[in-house]
Formats: C-alpha cells, structure tokens, sequence
C-alpha cells in the first residue's frame, strides 16, 4: 500500500471505494479517520474486522454539510444548533437521536448516535464526492497511538487498507471534544480539542463534564479504561522521581522544555514554550517516535489540567494504564 496525493483524481477514487463499500484513510483536522459508507452496515465491519475494535464501541459519523445531517438523526435541537454554528466545521462532536437507517453496528445498538463535520479540507471534499455519511474512527488499531500522519497510518494498517490520502500533519493533532445535550445542560463526554470553557463562551450557561471510564459498552468513543496506548509502558513520573530511576533505556515525555533536562535515552517535547495549543497537535507524534525507539519504559510528565491540558492529561492517563 502507498500513499496518495489527495489531488481531485485520487479523492474521486477514494470516494468511489466508499461508495462501494471499501476503507478510506484519510486526514481531518484532529487524527486521520477510518471511513465506511456510514449506511453500509457490512463495509462498517471491516472498520472493527481492520482495526480489532470491539463491536460495543460506537463510531462517529463525519458529515460535509448541514444538509447531510438530516440524513443521520431526527432532531436537532436549539442549543445543539448554536453551538454547531459556533464550532462546524471543527473538532466538536455531538450525540444526537439517530434515524432508523444508520445501522445498529454504527452505534453499538445505542439509539443516539455521535456526529461531526470536520473542517480539514480533504476529508470535506472526500464525504461530499462519497455523497454518504461516513463513520470514522481514527486509523489505528485498537487502544494504540492515533495517527497524526499518513506514515503512522500505513506503518500500523497499511496492508490492510487500499487507500490512504496523504494530506500531512493533523493540525489539531488530538480528538474532538465528544457533547451531549440533556434537558438543556451540555456535558462534555470526552475531552478534546474543542475545551469546556470555549463551549461554556457559546453555550452560555455552565458546562458539566462527565468524564467516565467504561470496561465495555462505552456511550461514546474514547470511555474505555486504556486507549491511546504506546507498545512501550508508559509511567507518570514528578521531579522527585527522576533522580532515583534507571534512565539507561528510557524515554521521557516532556510537557515543555526546562533548563536542564535529564539524560534519557530519547526525550520529545509537546512543546518548549509550554504552549498547550503546540502540546495537544504534537502529543500523538511524539509517542509515536518514543514507541519506536524499542525503549523498556516511557516515562512522562503531567500537563496542567486547564483547557487543552484537560484533553492531553485525559489521552495520557488512558494510555498509561494498558495492562493494568
């Protein structure tokens, strides 16, 4: 498998597979997705037979524009709308009623279903020439790293998909922010790059958030106990600790760079200035490279819980606890 241009000619052929019930990858603002034909419910199995995903965890549904919405669910509500005029297309995901013809198999059985309009363009372009919704998780298997670039895509899937669009780096590097509207309130399901506050601002009334950790039958992506996950264990570590640790075989994930930095085997920076916005486009590449150095152990900082420190902690502390 190569990777494509995402010129006109290579996205109509793209969208012809979807149409014919293939496997797209292809980018978006966030990570690189996944697609299927979102009403096909046999081309939506190969996205779970591909990435071994457990059926019981819903996918999101990627949509080009509002008038595609009305074919995935049956009500859309004032606050719903609000706040999609305020951050579609973008990096904001919400949970809404599903219309009888998406497929149980897209929504784990549930009777709401998770929605987005990106706003990279390839992946507008690709669902509009599909002329369906398309259901996209990220393109990796199941619990591991999200691909931020084509390379990581084609690295840990690429022989079992016939066509990645190759549009570079994702610029917000991190997933949507997963919301859902009850009786009037909006809670936030799943950290991401959309934050609480920013939502808050829209909304303008006070954002719960329910952050949740599912052993099975999430409600929305993202819940399970351990995802996002490096091969190499990963371990939170404070300054106290990094005197007395082996560092001989070691990575170490910095949050920002300090003045002295200790002598780990490989070290990566989310970003030298502390930056948050930098931090969040560059946490999955910067585990990828830590998890290709065939370390014994990663060890990483903690990132301010505020904003976007809120979504990278939450991405941490999920891939910290594989195998426990």
């Amino acid at each position: 498998m190569s990777l494509l241009a995402p010129d006109e000619n290579n996205i109509i052929k793209a969208a012809d597979l979807i149409k014919s019930g293939g496997l797209v990858a292809f980018p978006t603002e966030t990570v690189y997705g996944l697609g299927a034909n979102a009403f096909d419910p046999i081309a939506v199995s190969k996205i779970f037979e591909t990435k071994q995903r457990p059926f019981f965890d819903p996918l999101i549904v990627h949509i080009s524009s509002f008038a595609m919405l009305s074919r995935v669910t049956e009500n859309f509500g004032v606050l719903e709308q609000k706040l999609a005029d305020a951050f579609w297309p973008g990096p904001l995901t919400l949970i809404l009623p599903k219309k009888r013809e998406i497929p149980d198999i897209v929504t784990a059985g549930l009777s709401t279903v998770a929605v987005r309009m990106p706003s990279n363009e390839i992946a507008i372009k690709l669902i509009s020439r599909a002329e369906t919704p398309v259901a996209a998780p990220s393109a990796n298997p199941f619990g591991r790293i999200s691909p931020t670039k084509a390379e990581h895509v084609l690295k840990q899937l690429g022989n079992n998909i016939e066509i990645i669009l190759d549009g570079g780096n994702c610029e917000r590097g991190i997933e949507s922010t997963i919301l859902k509207i009850e009786n009037g309130i909006p809670y936030v399901l799943r950290h991401g790059a959309v934050t609480a506050e920013e939502i808050e601002r829209e909304a303008g009334i006070k954002v719960i958030k329910k952050i949740e950790e599912a052993a099975s039958n999430p409600e929305t992506p993202g819940q399970l106990l351990s995802h996002y996950s490096p091969q190499t264990p990963l371990v939170f570590i404070n300054d106290i600790d990094l005197n007395h640790i082996d560092k001989k075989n070691a990575g170490f994930l910095a949050f920002r760079k300090h003045s002295v930095m200790p002598e780990f085997k490989k070290i990566e920076i989310l970003s030298e200035s502390g930056d948050l916005h930098e931090a969040a486009a560059n946490l999955f590449s910067c585990l990828h490279k830590l998890d290709d150095e065939g370390l014994d152990i990663i060890y990483t900082e903690k990132v301010p819980e505020q904003g976007l420190g809120s979504a990278i902690m939450d991405r941490l502390k999920r891939a910290s606890k594989k195998g426990k």
